[in-house]
């Protein structure tokens, strides 16, 4: 006899109540299961978005309200002005290089639609974005116009190139050294901890450790230029060595990951796949295109994404390593929000700044979403 019979002859009638429950009791048990960590979610992450919300939709200064609640004045979306500005235009010329790498990129990836290697589903959100993105950087404002916050645009500019920077070299030395390392000895095993060990350090460290080996005075790079009888290169303070500095110690502290991730996915590629390749007279190069990357598709993508998403929110690297400087173009969006919050005080502004923030995550989120659910099918 079932568990259903069972309570039908205990009970045989219990009215519109009692059969609604019995019907769904299932699922109410498993609300009551979820109920504590909805309420945690609730508390510590649904409610300071709404309260960011709320906060950016008000002239906010962090210590007038501290003194004063009714100090806050309420000025709808005046804070969110930094996303328009006055006369504005487009223009083909302008970051021409920048979307000349993303026209590029898009290109790149429909021949990967054509060789196969890339879903169709996949490639047409990506070139959305790729468009979007490619319209967006040709706006500026005409003689006389301005943006309204000088500052935002450069930053956000700063943060998608130490991103464009980062994530490629990332990807392409962490699956160097995946290769490279993806042998059955000792030796090796030992080469990945070691590669791995980066990793697992603080940023407050890895910035330290660099900060050190750039140091024109005292640092390995210097030693060795003047052991060579050059003259060494200040890096940091450097208007073009300043940001690909930062990248440099990015790629180093982050490349473990990486590694970790492609090393396996080469392992989980079938051992019989290369063989009957070699037996059929492919070449290293060959094996590597058509065994090993289609082999790495989804390590790839997850890489990528996360990869994505982590060093757009990048702080510590401009913020230990070069403060923002020289003249801003190290300072990266979340450095910028911090500033204009807690040393500005202008809580409201800051708050505008993270949901603009919140929408670009949210935007990697959703290709991430699509991409993995591509993959699936």
């Amino acid at each position: 006899m079932t568990l259903v019979e069972r309570r039908v002859l205990v009970s045989p009638d219990r009215g519109v109540v009692g059969g609604f429950w019995q019907r769904h009791e299932d699922t109410a048990h498993g609300y009551l299961f979820l109920a504590p960590f909805l309420a945690v979610y609730a508390v510590f992450l649904i409610f300071p978005l709404l309260k960011g919300v709320w906060i950016s939709l008000h002239d906010w200064n962090l210590m007038a309200v501290a003194f004063n609640p009714d100090a806050k004045e309420y000025v709808g979306l005046e804070n969110f002005r930094f996303l328009w500005g006055r006369d504005m235009i487009w223009g083909l010329e302008q970051l021409w290089d920048l979307r000349a790498v993303i026209l590029i990129a898009t290109l790149i990836l429909w021949y990967l639609v054509w060789r196969g290697a890339v879903t169709y589903r996949a490639a047409a959100w990506t070139s959305v974005a790729a468009v979007f993105l490619f319209v967006a950087l040709g706006f500026h404002p005409d003689e006389g116009g301005r943006w309204f916050d000088r500052r935002f645009w450069p930053i956000v500019g700063n943060t998608f190139v130490f991103m464009g920077l980062t994530v490629p070299g990332v990807v392409a030395v962490g699956l160097a050294l995946a290769i490279a390392l993806n042998r059955p000895t000792r030796m090796m095993a030992a080469f990945r901890t070691v590669f791995f060990l980066s990793h697992v350090l603080s940023v407050a460290v890895v910035t330290l450790m660099w900060s050190f080996i750039f140091n024109p005075r005292q640092g390995i790079i210097a030693h060795i230029t003047r052991m060579f009888g050059g003259e060494p290169v200040v890096w940091l303070t450097d208007q073009y060595l300043a940001m690909p500095s930062i990248v440099i110690a990015t790629i180093w502290w982050s490349v473990g990951f990486a590694m970790v991730i492609f090393l396996a996915g080469l392992q989980a590629i079938p051992e019989e796949r290369y063989e009957a390749a070699k037996l059929d007279g492919a070449g290293s190069w060959a094996l590597f295109r058509h065994i090993t990357i289609p082999g790495l598709r989804r390590p790839l993508v997850l890489v990528i994404v996360l990869q994505t998403i982590a060093h757009f929110q990048v702080f510590g690297q401009s913020a230990l390593m070069t403060q923002g400087g020289p003249n801003d173009v190290t300072q990266v969006l979340v450095r910028y929000i911090y500033q204009t919050g807690f040393r500005d005080s202008e809580l409201g502004s800051a708050a505008a700044l993270s949901l603009f923030l919140f929408a670009v995550m949210l935007v990697f989120a959703l290709v991430q979403l699509r991409l993995s659910r591509s993959e699936a099918e």
